[in-house]
């Protein structure tokens, strides 16, 4: 089985500020993999490297084995933030030069797509649809490659609920029909925790938490209890919230529950949340060991 994505010691400098550092993973196939974290992490010009727009100044990144070498490798699709279509051109006009472009490129699955996704005007030109109809085409363009590797770049952001509904069932179709990987960056995280299987949070331009979603909050608990007890907790403190008598931790590894505290597992938006309130309040961003 071929590894669809990973990096080894990335970092990616813009003059003298690094937006991608020393980032090491692996994306396993077939899964959907949730890429998250604040603005300036990192996410786009991760996602950029990974489809062969962006050169890494360190390090290296390698699609289906294949390292990236400044061009878009033949399984992958990405679809930009900014939906970089030609919109003097209507959606016929478009679906007739990517297919023009495109070595390996299925008319028919676009036109599936646009089709589920509420059917938007193929005689309309590009520049006259709304957001979401924008971001409609370019997710069907995306997915008319036939990519063995999907990369999207905040693909629900201009959707409405029903639309963006009906754009995490295509995906997950996409999956489970064709085996496609895809590895998607979103600010929404309850959207993300439908679909996602697997988390790669990166925050500071670093990969902060890396695997299988189940397997990384199994792996966390939120333990709450009086202040003055701290020290019974055992394990790895990513962070933490206090009242004057109230503690509530975020702990990786976590021991057992002392007398006195009740302990659960975290949900997926507090998971986060804990790692990037961490990194904002203490340097160096290593969580510290009780």
């Amino acid at each position: 089985m071929t590894t669809p994505l990973s990096a080894t010691a990335v970092g990616k400098r813009y003059r003298t500020r690094w937006a991608i550092r020393d980032c090491s993973f692996t994306v396993p196939e077939g899964k959907v993999v949730a890429l998250v974290g604040p603005n300036g992490a990192g996410k786009s010009t991760l996602l950029r490297m990974a489809a062969g727009l962006v050169r890494p100044t360190t390090g290296e990144l390698t699609i289906f084995g294949t390292p990236s070498r400044n061009r878009i490798h033949p399984d992958v699709s990405f679809l930009a933030q900014n939906r970089p279509l030609y919109r003097d051109l209507t959606v016929s006009e478009l679906m007739r030069v990517c297919a023009a472009m495109n070595d390996r490129w299925s008319t028919d699955r676009v036109r599936e797509v646009l089709g589920l996704l509420g059917g938007v005007d193929l005689d309309a030109k590009v520049r006259t649809l709304s957001g979401g109809a924008v971001t409609q085409v370019a997710i069907a363009m995306a997915l008319g490659r036939l990519p063995r590797l999907l990369l999207l770049d905040e693909p629900l952001s201009d959707l409405d609920p029903l639309a963006r509904d009906e754009t995490l069932r295509i995906i997950m179709t996409e999956v489970a029909e064709r085996g496609t990987t895809v590895v998607m960056s979103s600010h929404v995280l309850s959207d993300l925790r439908e679909v996602c299987d697997h988390l790669l949070l990166v925050d500071e331009g670093r990969v902060q938490l890396d695997g299988d979603i189940e397997e990384v909050l199994a792996r966390h608990r939120i333990l709450v209890g009086p202040v003055a007890e701290e020290s019974t907790v055992e394990g790895t403190l990513v962070s933490a919230t206090r009242t004057q008598r109230q503690s509530s931790l975020l702990m990786r590894d976590a021991g057992p529950v002392p007398q006195g505290w009740a302990g659960t597992e975290p949900d997926l938006d507090s998971l986060v949340m804990g790692y990037l309130r961490a990194s904002r309040e203490r340097s160096p961003t290593t969580p510290r060991r009780r």
